[in-house]
């Protein structure tokens, strides 16, 4: 029996492509409107995974999937990496300088920042997904309107591809992560990883404090993110992931050591790693 799986946008969003690299034997998906809607499902059960995207090769973290995972029960269960390809889509053939709106998600804007530089006359707007942004252009159907998406959501909505590859950078990438309500400590692999969040006191130094153990130990941190935290103005937690899995004896070692030295120490995900 598939499970299901939801993820925000809609058929032709990058997380439903992400959606089937995460589950290669199957799953039922299910289109959410948002971010928040995808974390609420995945948290009371309604669904039994949900999937977002949390880190791009060019803008860096995803400060709202960071944000969300911190602040609900869920824990990361797998990840992939996807190549992005960002198409400029429409109702219709037309010529650049027709151009008047250009819809999509803030980062595929954020990562076209050529192609919106050389249509200065063009008017940006956000959209919640690529997708969203393909289909409100096909429902207008206007042909200076159009959509920065990907060809799946052109092909899901019937959109002709104006140009492709419109992306500042050819290699683009976005990892995504599913969401469950668990943490694993299963093991399928040797390249594993685990995610966390920890607090340190306010005061010079207690950063370097914190993660001295890892290097003294000899654990690669692959990512390290400030977020800050909106109850106390000016200060910071910081969302981590480790090489390893949590029962390791020296990544357990090392992160109880860590405890002592933080405010707070939180582990939110435990992973095979996609290299």
């Amino acid at each position: 029996m598939a499970v299901n799986v939801a993820y925000p946008g809609r058929d032709g969003a990058h997380s439903a492509a992400a959606c089937d690299r995460l589950f290669p034997d199957g799953a039922d998906l299910v289109p959410l409107p948002s971010f928040t809607a995808v974390v609420e499902a995945a948290a009371d059960g309604s669904v039994a995974f949900g999937v977002l995207p949390i880190e791009s090769s060019l803008t860096g973290p995803v400060a709202e999937t960071h944000d969300l995972l911190y602040d609900s029960p869920l824990s990361i269960t797998a990840e992939t990496i996807l190549p992005i390809r960002h198409c400029l889509v429409g109702p219709a053939e037309i010529a650049i300088e027709d151009v008047r709106v250009v819809r999509s998600h803030p980062a595929a804007l954020d990562q076209c920042r050529r192609l919106l530089a050389a249509m200065p006359w063009a008017t940006a707007i956000a959209a919640a997904t690529t997708a969203d942004a393909a289909h409100q252009v096909a429902e207008h159907g206007d042909p200076p309107e159009v959509a920065i998406a990907s060809e799946r959501a052109a092909q899901a909505y019937d959109l002709v591809v104006i140009a492709g590859d419109v992306g500042d950078h050819p290699e683009a990438y976005t990892r995504f992560v599913s969401v469950a309500p668990y943490t694993r400590l299963d093991r399928e692999s040797e390249a594993w990883r685990t995610a966390f969040s920890f607090i340190t006191d306010h005061k010079p130094g207690a950063l370097h404090r914190a993660i001295e153990p890892f290097g003294r130990h000899s654990l690669d941190m692959v990512q390290l993110v400030s977020r800050p935290i909106p109850q106390t103005p000016w200060r910071y937690r910081f969302d981590a992931v480790l090489a390893g899995h949590p029962l390791d004896a020296v990544v357990a070692e090392t992160l109880a050591e860590v405890a002592g030295l933080t405010r707070e120490l939180r582990v939110f995900g435990s992973y095979p790693a996609h290299e």
